[in-house]
């Protein structure tokens, strides 16, 4: 026990001491997450729309597999990218692999059904007056999304925070496409795996608190977004 509160006192002297290699790792972090979110969610919310407010063959089928997705596990993200950008794959000329564009790849992949699969949840709820009325009135396509999308925001917006708070804290893809390497693709989750399996823990204790308050800010966001929407 004199053990677990010697580590945790020397993590807050070092997140007091602004370390300039912890708070680049947390950036990393930070950086990686937020562009990967950003980029599922331009896709996964129009997608979304698409597939809610659309009749097409296959559409139950593709929802279901959509669904079955957001359960994928993050090794099986990062075997099928690292195929794919290694030397010997197909896009292994672009010399993607251990780098942080292939980890925001990895991620896209990772969280792309979530965002999808929870707008179409978020949308359908809507109720489809809200889409027949915008119709009567003369609204286009555009403005009928829209009209929609204001009814949804706070499903929608809940599925953009559940997506970042699920590649924040993963570390499968950024450790088989990242490579862990300091100072460029270290991110607070491989940080933490390596600094355990040195046996220094101050480090890695010090980015668990930081893991933990992001993860506490992300359900406190979802929490306050849900009590907003009645839910």
């Amino acid at each position: 026990m004199e053990f677990f509160f010697d580590s945790l006192a020397s993590a807050f002297s070092l997140l007091a001491s602004l370390d300039p290699e912890l708070y680049f790792i947390i950036y990393v972090s930070l950086k990686v997450s937020l562009s990967s979110t950003l980029l599922a969610s331009m896709v996964g919310i129009p997608a979304g729309f698409l597939i809610s407010l659309n009749q097409f063959p296959g559409r139950r089928a593709l929802i279901t597999v959509l669904n079955s997705l957001m359960a994928l596990p993050t090794v099986v993200v990062g075997l099928t990218v690292y195929a794919f950008i290694s030397r010997r794959g197909p896009l292994g000329t672009l010399e993607l692999l251990y780098t942080q564009t292939a980890m925001v790849i990895g991620q896209v992949i990772l969280i792309l059904p979530i965002v999808t699969s929870l707008t179409i949840a978020a949308v359908t709820r809507v109720d489809d007056l809200y889409r027949k009325t915008a119709m009567t009135l003369g609204a286009g396509t555009f403005q009928t999304w829209m009209a929609i999308f204001r009814e949804a925001r706070f499903g929608i917006v809940a599925a953009v925070i559940a997506s970042f708070g699920r590649v924040i804290a993963e570390i499968g893809i950024s450790m088989m496409l990242g490579g862990n390497a300091k100072g460029y693709t270290r991110t607070m989750t491989t940080a933490m795996a390596l600094e355990y399996d040195k046996g220094e823990f101050v480090l890695s204790v010090a980015l668990g608190l930081v893991l933990l308050l992001i993860s506490l800010a992300v359900n406190a966001g979802l929490n306050r977004i849900q009590g907003s929407a009645g839910l």
